[in-house]
């Protein structure tokens, strides 16, 4: 962040606001480091949309962590001591790693995310303020107000615009912004043959899917927006603890804190792999709504096809999902929770024992919490704790830890497809391929989806 002496605000370096002069700069890690520091938020370029904090998450793997959990309202109920233990780290240290990577301490930055996303409802919505406080984290209106005066400079009121009466909406439509490029079709292409009939539907460039918070229940929808650097979420007005939860959830599905020019300037590197990069700019690695719906899904495709693993994920949800009444007639049910697999009949839907024995023993390790997939741990502790039960393996380790936790090096180095479109010559070992794949850290996720993207398009020529 750059922040102004003269002017008392922080803005982006990419701010199309007046270059101030050097004597007057002042460079920060956050925008709550600048915040701390006295500064406001420049409110012409949203210094702390997810584009501009990515840099950020680049840092440690444990402030990685830690700022998913504050991005999905971890600090407005629990205090810092209750985020450190959830992350098994003490308390002193998680203050230390913040000091050092973020500049400003997790509660400061929990408070200016809150900010920040209060002033994208009022100013994206019609929703009363009182209720855009709660769903912003702030435990009050008093909260909410002093914090908006003191990071804008302005009373909540001054940044709605006169035509919202501040009535209450049945749906919501809120912007993700990201850095582009983004190649929304080649994301669909690759999320299209893998969507869980009944769950998720893709049409006409935009992908929906049904979604549950605790009781509540319904569908979400994301699709560009045309000629503007976001995506579109529309949903229906959730309970206020579950909006910044979504919203967080949405964007980390679509990657949309990326820095792609640089994943692919990296990548580049490689004269083979600059190809594919050049044909598919702005390829994101997809990621999930629900890690456990995703490890589900990963199991069901091991040694089979993408379209019978679809199959099975049909029936599965078919049988075990909840369903939902939605005015979409493809979207029937919410994906079955830990508890409904771990004691459902799974080879009653034509799953072998073997599989449906691995997918049982996954889902009681998640719902017992011997395998987290909260972003709590690690991911080498999580994927060490996958490979230890039955019937899973490094494939699908690698593949949970790319998908479904965000990992930007996992590398599923056995995947048949892969190994495909490196071995030209001669068919190469997993070894081999790991060896190759050394040079494309720490962004190997990016690398093996435009080798599945190739893969995929030189199978249907």
């Amino acid at each position: 962040m750059v922040a102004v002496t003269s002017t008392g605000v922080y803005c982006r370096p990419t701010c199309p606001a007046r270059t101030p002069k050097r004597e007057n700069a002042r460079f920060y890690a956050s925008a709550a480091a600048a915040e701390a520091a006295g500064f406001r938020a420049c409110l012409r370029c949203h210094p702390a949309s997810p584009a501009a904090s990515a840099a950020v998450v680049g840092t440690a793997a444990t402030i990685r962590r830690a700022l998913k959990l504050i991005g999905e309202g971890a600090l407005d109920e629990d205090r810092i001591d209750g985020l450190a233990e959830r992350l098994g780290v003490g308390d002193r240290h998680l203050r230390r790693l913040f000091a050092k990577h973020v500049g400003a301490s997790p509660v400061s930055l929990a408070r200016t995310r809150r900010a920040h996303f209060a002033r994208k409802l009022i100013k994206e919505t019609s929703l009363p303020l009182a209720r855009i406080a709660l769903s912003s984290g702030f435990g009050s209106i008093r909260s909410f107000n002093a914090a908006m005066r003191e990071t804008f400079g302005v009373a909540p009121r001054g940044f709605r615009d006169h035509r919202a009466a501040g009535r209450e909406e049945k749906h919501l439509t809120l912007r993700l912004p990201f850095k582009p490029p983004l190649n929304w079709e080649a994301m669909l292409s690759f999320l299209r043959p893998r969507i869980i009939p009944g769950v998720e539907h893709i049409e006409g460039g935009a992908y929906r899917r049904t979604i549950s918070f605790g009781d509540w229940a319904g569908v979400l929808e994301v699709r560009p927006a045309p000629a503007d650097r976001c995506l579109l979420l529309e949903l229906p007005v959730a309970p206020p603890v579950a909006v910044m939860p979504i919203v967080a959830r949405a964007a980390r599905m679509f990657d949309l804190g990326a820095d792609v020019r640089r994943i692919e300037d990296h990548l580049m590197v490689d004269g083979d792999l600059a190809r594919l990069v050049r044909a598919h700019t702005g390829l994101r690695v997809p990621g999930s709504w629900d890690p456990f719906e995703l490890g589900i899904r990963a199991i069901l495709g091991q040694q089979v096809t993408v379209a019978a693993a679809t199959t099975l994920a049909a029936r599965l949800v078919a049988k075990f999902g909840e369903p939902l009444a939605s005015k979409h007639a493809d979207l029937t049910a919410t994906f079955p929770t830990p508890e409904a697999i771990a004691r459902a009949d799974l080879p009653s839907i034509g799953l072998p024992v073997r599989r449906a024995q691995a997918l049982q023993q996954y889902a009681a390790a998640v719902r017992d919490c011997v395998v987290r997939l909260d972003g709590t741990r690690a991911v080498h502790e999580v994927m060490a704790a996958l490979q230890s039960l039955p019937g899973i393996g490094s494939w699908t380790a690698e593949y949970i830890a790319m998908r479904a936790l965000n990992e930007p090096d996992a590398f599923p180095a056995s995947d048949l497809g892969i190994r495909r479109r490196l071995s030209k010559t001669r068919e190469l070992t997993e070894e081999e391929i790991i060896e190759r794949a050394e040079a494309w850290r720490p962004w190997r996720a990016y690398a093996a989806i435009h080798l599945w993207m190739a893969s995929h398009e030189s199978e249907n020529g």
